[in-house]
């Protein structure tokens, strides 16, 4: 355990900040999920919606810094190739 006051003070702070940026990660997740669930059930619609949903949280993400632009990027493009190859 650290003595130092700025030391214990870091601790604190990573932490708060490692949950946040956890609770961020976990959104944009649960939002891939989402699109990827419409995808399997071939519903076009829902896919869109959950599209359109997922891509805001990821750009969310990014400029909250918890992911790197490229990440959000390639996220969104792997996202969007899936639902424009329902037909």
């Amino acid at each position: 355990m650290a003595n130092i006051k700025s030391a214990k003070k870091r601790i604190l702070v990573n932490e708060t900040k490692a949950a946040r940026n956890k609770a961020i990660r976990s959104k944009v997740k649960t939002a891939c999920k989402k699109v990827e669930a419409a995808v399997t059930a071939k519903d076009k619609a829902a896919a869109q919606a959950s599209l359109l949903a997922a891509t805001s949280e990821v750009d969310k993400a990014c400029t909250k810094g918890v992911y790197h632009k490229n990440t959000a990027s390639r996220k969104i493009s792997r996202l969007a190739k899936m639902v424009n190859g329902l037909a």
